[in-house]
């Protein structure tokens, strides 16, 4: 199973000094995005305990990115999964890769499986 995301907005970085509201209309977006995505992929999650999304970060450009910081951006495309899932996000096991090869505009590829793979 596998979501493909674009990349997560400037203003879901920890490091952004918005105003609020600005923030959260960029969250509410990037939840319904991951919603739609998932939705789109039509899966459907059958088990029970841990799952486990394996992230990788394709960046749009060069410049260096800490994994941190792009796992807090990517907080709400969680929340929409979960969401399109229907399952609680408490069950997500993450695991972060960042891609040293760009990709134009950046993308986010989620594979979700079920234990360690």
């Amino acid at each position: 199973m596998q979501i493909q995301l674009p990349w997560p907005n400037k203003d879901l970085s920890p490091n952004a000094r918005i105003h609020w509201a600005k923030k959260a209309k960029a969250a509410k977006a990037a939840k319904q995005v991951g919603h739609l995505c998932a939705l789109e992929s039509k899966m459907e999650i059958d088990w029970e305990g841990e799952i486990h999304l394996w992230i990788t970060f394709y960046p749009p450009d060069r410049r260096e990115r800490d994994d941190d910081n792009l796992i807090a951006s990517f907080k709400n495309y969680r929340d929409g999964i979960a969401q399109a899932l229907g399952v609680n996000d408490k069950r997500f096991r993450t695991h972060p890769w960042l891609s040293d090869q760009p990709i134009k505009h950046g993308v986010v590829i989620v594979k979700i499986t079920q234990g360690i793979t």
